[in-house]
């Protein structure tokens, strides 16, 4: 920088700060200021022209009022004024006032680009330095389309000088921040790379800020820097600390440039050069080395420097993910922070092991510390550091230490901050869930979750462990008994009364043989409860006495009677009156079979993925640290599977528990912070998410699919999802951690119109958002498209209008590709669009039924298929799946009242195709005969229809 001479000391601006210091009050500082603006005003307006140093000092001096926090609405022609000036100090005060004034909406911009201009072109150094710098602080659109081709070939000129590179690479880094789709490299790209092997450092660290970004952004086109990185990676860890004296810091050498270049190496995979590869495990070796070394100072910059590398040397191996012995040592180089003095290093220590519990190779190693972490969850003083040390239990926990981990996670709870209290119980209730070795274990977990912190069991919780109660018979007594003798405290939380009034009113009669918990002794027991709880658990509590009615006749009038108190039939509460008013008569007026079939035993829930992952993850924030597990390594579901890690930052889903999912808005709307995203159809069934729960109702998941840019092949589950559409119109389509799909549709003759709802289930966009359909030639679609950006928990419509041409066998396939968090999700599925939804239902009578049954006996006519019954032979059922196969059921038409028959008309463009249909059940064998008769000799369409039927 040129040295500043001696008049440029602006005395009037001195003498003007300390008038404004010496105000006794406010209102002389604004009386000094104003008196101060209409003497610059005066001076601007006057006729005699100004030197530079006056225009500079003026100009000072409205900065300075800037600042003060006054507005400044004129001086700023001159302030440009002074960007011509052939001195230093006026130039770099007019361009001072201009980052911080003039805004990129100025009628001045296009002069100042000139005078950029001028000043890029000069070739003076310190000038054009001047000039980027401007450009960076302002950073407007209309200056990154001015600047964005010029800037690049700026930083790879060879006659450049090394300053003024370092400030265009933080310059055109700052315009591709602002203003990415302006910045283009191009021809630019292998030489903006090869400015890692400058000989300046400074360039080095300047342009690999610029390289990171860009290669996060487009990484294919920046891949030559990996071996670039590595050799410079290199060359700084081998050097000693006096090699690179002007960059060493407290004895390490350029610990900025070494951070910074292995947080590059971060944005690409391990790379497949042997020898490139050989070098950075060298490399990562020597950090680790280095890091048991003793200290050579004992200042905290030393140390402080030295673990910045350390811990960028860990996440890059963390994120390879590939070296057994790399992943191990930093485990080890990791534990010995767990219980260092400085409490950063223990945080950030804690932090780094639960992504290395997620690695198969380096999870046991983590394994070794848990004592050591099970002391800091007890004894750590901060907050965070405690919060850290539950996330990282959470994270080894697997089938082998799962007890004594929730043990000591529900230990820690009667006495942890009530900041973390919620995330504790997601945490128990989903370690206790995942990793049960039996039920009973599980349900003791929960109820005693639920009495240590039931304020903080959210309904997700009490939800889950009812559901596999009832979906498992094993269990249900015990639990029976259990939540009975966890109501006997004095003080119950009312979770835990509606978890024993949901349990008793279902499975009280599995411990009612005891005295001690007789079926009137559980109602008095439920009944003291009562009056304590809130009205949504009262409403509960009567659906519970109406059961007892029911499981144990002998309560009957004493529960009539309490629901005959003025007190319930009265109830302020519309609902609860409502419930009191219509059991009574219930229970009065009905007879034992109807009350028992009224008030059954409930069914099985349809297994659907657990969403207490998606309360913790949104909880959480979907940035965070957690063990999801939502990879293929599965960690190991309950009674089987493995016990490996997957990806920890992968978003759960968010499907509803007991199936109680209410309908969306179908537009674009953003649900509130509050609420997770549900179905879109009020009778949706078991969906697509069935798929990742085991057998036994606990938490299993897949991950989200990840493809290329071609179309993905059809999921393996799409004949499945596509049968169960076969007999109806709405329903989930596909559900992942990701998206959700919900479709509706109609049909009417050879046209039908879908439409797709797309529900982004996190908190992160999608972009480049874009769907097609392949449909078979039989098949003909008109698609319209939708906006390449869907927000973090919207749902979007789709329309798609499809028409029947001809006969078809195959479904048309559609194509979801979309990108979030930088990676390509790829997503193909069958439609569900089957010859029988073109079916349109034709009424007849018996005698032209089997007239033209018999008439129609060319083999190529008709096809027969003998099945074993995939479900029981319920009539209702049968004639619900035939109806929803589109025919027209015909009562009374066979000699055989067993048996079904249908017709229907296949409606296509190109003819109309008349069907008959023949259903004989035979409930001994449980095995069903169908017969299958077409009006037609395309024996194509009597397979179509017989494997339709055969789905359902």
């Amino acid at each position: 920088m040129p040295a500043v001479s001696k008049g440029d000391g602006m005395r009037g601006l001195a003498v003007f700060i300390s008038d404004i210091r010496n105000c006794k009050s406010k209102e002389a500082e604004i009386k000094r200021i104003n008196k101060e603006l209409a003497n610059i005003r005066s001076k601007f307006k006057g006729d005699k022209a100004l030197d530079g140093y006056s225009k500079k000092k003026y100009v000072c001096k409205l900065l300075f009022i800037f600042l003060l926090g006054h507005d400044i609405d004129f001086g700023h022609m001159e302030a440009v004024n002074l960007l011509s000036s052939n001195k230093y100090t006026e130039k770099q005060i007019g361009y001072l006032f201009i980052s911080v004034l003039v805004n990129s909406n100025s009628e001045l911009i296009r002069l100042i680009n000139n005078a950029i201009k001028n000043d890029l072109s000069s070739r003076n150094p310190t000038f054009m330095c001047l000039a980027l710098h401007c450009i960076a602080n302002v950073g407007s659109r209309e200056m990154a389309e001015a600047f964005a081709g010029e800037i690049p070939r700026i930083l790879v000129a060879g006659d450049t000088m090394d300053s003024v590179k370092q400030s265009a690479a933080l310059c055109l880094l700052r315009l591709y921040k602002a203003s990415p789709d302006l910045v283009l490299m191009g021809e630019w790209t292998s030489r903006v790379v090869h400015l890692l092997n400058d000989q300046h450092m400074g360039v080095v660290t300047a342009a690999i800020s610029l390289i990171t970004c860009l290669s996060s952004k487009n990484p294919d086109e920046f891949k030559t820097c990996v071996s670039l990185a590595v050799s410079r990676l290199s060359r700084i860890v081998s050097s000693a600390s006096t090699d690179l004296q002007d960059y060493t810091y407290y004895f390490v050498p350029a610990p900025w440039l070494s951070c910074k270049l292995l947080r590059l190496l971060q944005c690409y995979p391990p790379p497949e050069d042997g020898a490139v590869k050989g070098r950075l495990v060298e490399c990562l070796e020597t950090i680790l080395n280095k890091a048991q070394e003793p200290p050579k100072s004992k200042k905290v910059q030393h140390s402080n420097a030295k673990n910045a590398i350390l811990f960028e040397a860990i996440s890059l191996i963390i994120h390879y993910d590939s070296e057994p012995n790399l992943l191990v040592r930093a485990c080890n180089q990791l534990g010995q922070f767990l219980q260092h003095r400085e409490t950063n290093l223990r945080y950030l220590a804690l932090e780094s092991m639960c992504t290395l519990a997620s690695s198969e190779f380096s999870h046991e190693a983590v394994k070794t510390h848990i004592e050591t972490v099970i002391n800091a969850l007890k004894t750590e003083r901060d907050v965070s550091v405690r919060q850290r040390a539950a996330d990282l239990l959470y994270a080894m926990c697997d089938r082998s230490n799962a007890k004594q981990i929730v043990a000591e996670m529900l230990s820690y709870l009667e006495t942890a901050d009530y900041s973390i209290r919620e995330e504790m119980v997601l945490k128990v209730a989903i370690l206790a869930e995942k990793y049960a070795v039996d039920y009973s274990w599980y349900v003791d977990t929960i109820l005693n979750l639920i009495r240590i912190a039931g304020d903080y069991v959210s309904e997700e919780v009490w939800y889950r462990v009812i559901q596999i109660v009832i979906n498992r018979d094993d269990v249900q007594g015990y639990a029976a008994k259990t939540v009975f003798e966890a109501l006997q405290a004095p003080a119950c939380h009312e979770n835990m009364v509606k978890v024993g009034g949901y349990i008793l009113g279902e499975f009280g009669n599995l411990i009612a043989g005891d005295p001690r918990s007789s079926p009137l002794v559980q109602f008095n027991l439920l009944h003291s409860k009562f009056h304590l709880c809130s009205v949504p658990t009262r409403a509960l509590l009567l659906s519970a006495y109406i059961k007892f009615i029911n499981l144990f006749p002998e309560t009957k009038a004493t529960i009539q009677e309490v629901l005959r108190s003025d007190s319930q039939i009265r109830n302020s509460d519309v609902e609860l009156q409502q419930r009191a008013v219509e059991y009574l008569k219930l229970s009065s007026i009905a007879s034992t079979d109807v009350l028992a079939t009224v008030l059954e035993e409930m069914p099985p829930f349809p297994e659907r993925e657990s969403s207490i992952l998606a309360k913790l993850k949104k909880k959480k924030g979907p940035g965070a640290v957690s063990v999801e597990l939502e990879d293929g390594k599965e960690r190991g579901e309950l009674n089987g599977g493995g016990d490996r890690g997957g990806d920890a930052s992968t978003p759960s889903p968010s499907a509803d528990l007991l199936g109680l999912r209410s309908t969306a808005p179908v537009s674009g709307t953003t649900p509130s912070a509050g609420s997770l995203l549900v179905d879109v159809f009020s009778e949706a069934g078991p969906s697509a998410t069935s798929a990742g729960v085991n057998d036994d109702g606990f938490l299993s998941s897949a991950p989200p699919t990840v493809a290329s840019e071609d179309p993905a092949p059809p999921l393996p589950e799409s004949d499945e999802l596509l049968n169960k559409f076969v007999c109806k119109n709405n329903g989930v389509l596909f559900e992942n951690q990701l998206l959700q799909i919900g479709i509706k549709s109609e049909y009417r003759q050879n046209l039908g119109r879908m439409y797709l709802f797309y529900g982004n289930k996190t908190s992160v966009q999608f972009v480049s958002f874009n769907t097609t359909v392949s449909c078979p030639g039989e098949l003909q679609s008109h698609i319209l498209q939708l906006e390449p950006l869907v927000e973090g928990g919207a749902q979007v419509q789709q329309v798609i209008n499809i028409e029947c041409l001809t006969d078809f066998i195959d479904a048309p396939l559609l194509n979801i590709k979309f990108r979030y968090g930088g990676a390509l999700q790829n997503i193909s599925l069958k439609l569900p669009v089957t010859i029988n939804k073109f079916f349109q239902p034709t009424e007849m009578a018996a005698a032209d039924f089997f007239q033209r049954w018999k008439q129609l006996s060319q083999p190529q006519q008709e096809a027969q298929k003998i099945f074993k019954a995939s479900h029981g032979m319920d009539t209702e059922v049968l004639k619900a799946k035939l109806l929803g196969l589109g025919t027209a059921l015909l009562e009374n038409v066979d000699p055989n009242p067993e048996n079904y028959v249908c017709a229907g008309v296949i409606q296509t463009k190109a003819q109309q195709v008349g069907c008959l249909l023949r259903l004989e059940p035979n409930a001994q064998a449980q095995v069903h005969t169908h017969k299958c008769i077409l009006l037609d000799s395309r024996l194509i369409m009597c397979h179509q229809c017989k494997s339709i039927l055969n789905s359902c």
